[in-house]
């Protein structure tokens, strides 16, 4: 085992993840994390052991961007779409939990949804030998339509934003009203989260242990409201921070499968539609923090290269290279030194979430 192997720091992630669901079955009434993110964790890493040489003999190889960082071009060929290995694994697992709530079909619903748009748009990619799929717009169009069918669902089954659908809980008490603005803000959620989780799918592990973590902190906090909390949807989460756990034992640096649009958009539509469900957006906002970094770190970027363009085409930069992780990685910190990092900050933001909860 080299210095660079990831295979410690994915162990140790996951000893972690372990010791917080079994504190939270002990201490917290109607908690049952434990069970689902085991189970998922051991299904989806024989899955992934078992699948991967199968995408490999599919030639289902990861094209990487000619813009890209030059170290990252040595990956080129690594198979690619393995949240097609997984994510169903989560949330079949997750859905089987509490399988009398109908909102869990909903979250399965359009989970597996996004994992098929992400699919579309990986196979074009693969098909096209170019490291972009679907059109920006055929995209957002497709990502738009599952949200809102999502939404409608949710809508008719009085669960969106939990017991009062009109106001976020925020912490200290506070509610933020919002009304029928809570539909725009929905699809918003959805279209933002999952882009920003695809965004963060660029370092070898990073995406799927940065997803484990948050789902983890997710589940927590829905078991610490009182009320008995909402084990069903906490359950769920903690089933898909297992499936990507085990995601982690072939996508742990040095990789040897990607998850590909496949599995971000299919972490971010989940990770969405379990807060919209909850009353769960600032929770989400925090403990996802990485992800929103990520996102704002390109849109920053873009923005700063426009404004500042001049007559020969070129702006400034704000970042040596967006996303974010790859501005770190420029800046002379190793691969698995920015993963790490930012694994370090999720754990950092989803306890700052915990003690900020509604």
């Amino acid at each position: 085992m080299t210095r660079d192997d990831g295979r410690i720091p994915a162990a140790l992630l996951g000893i972690l993840i372990l010791l917080a669901c079994l504190a939270s079955d002990w201490l917290v009434a109607n908690s049952a994390l434990t069970v689902p993110l085991l189970v998922a964790a051991l299904v989806s890493a024989a899955v992934a052991r078992w699948g991967v040489p199968k995408l490999r003999s599919l030639k289902l190889g990861q094209v990487i961007r000619e813009e890209g960082p030059q170290a990252h071009h040595s990956k080129a060929g690594t198979p690619t779409m393995g949240g097609l290995l997984v994510v169903p694994v989560g949330v079949l697992i997750g859905g089987l939990i509490s399988p009398g709530d109908p909102r869990l079909l909903a979250v399965a619903a359009v989970s597996l949804a996004y994992l098929a748009i992400g699919a579309i748009d990986d196979w074009r990619s693969l098909t096209k030998r170019t490291n972009t799929g679907l059109s920006p717009r055929g995209k957002l169009l497709l990502q738009a339509g599952a949200a809102l069918l999502f939404l409608l669902w949710a809508g008719l089954g009085g669960w969106l934003n939990g017991p009062d659908p009109a106001a976020i809980s925020l912490p200290f008490g506070w509610l933020l009203p919002l009304g029928l603005l809570i539909w725009p803000l929905g699809l918003f959620v959805f279209l933002a989260e999952s882009n920003a989780t695809n965004l963060t799918d660029g370092l070898d592990g990073l995406a799927a242990g940065c997803g484990a973590i948050v789902f983890t902190g997710m589940a927590l906090q829905l078991m610490l409201r009182g009320h008995g909390g909402d084990p069903s949807l906490a359950s769920f989460c903690a089933a898909m921070a297992g499936c990507w756990l085990g995601f982690l034992s072939q996508n742990r640096h040095p990789a040897r499968v990607f998850m590909g649009d496949t599995g971000s958009l299919a972490m971010g539509a989940a990770l969405s539609a379990v807060a919209l469900l909850s009353d769960s957006l600032w929770p989400l906002l925090l403990m996802g923090g990485v992800f929103l970094a990520e996102s704002v770190s390109v849109i920053l970027q873009v923005w700063v290269f426009k404004a500042t363009k001049g007559p020969d085409g070129q702006g400034r930069r704000l970042f040596r290279m967006a996303p974010l992780h790859h501005h770190f990685e420029l800046g002379g910190i190793s691969e698995q030194g920015v993963v790490l990092g930012l694994w370090g900050t999720s754990v950092a933001l989803v306890l700052l979430g915990l003690l900020l909860r509604p």
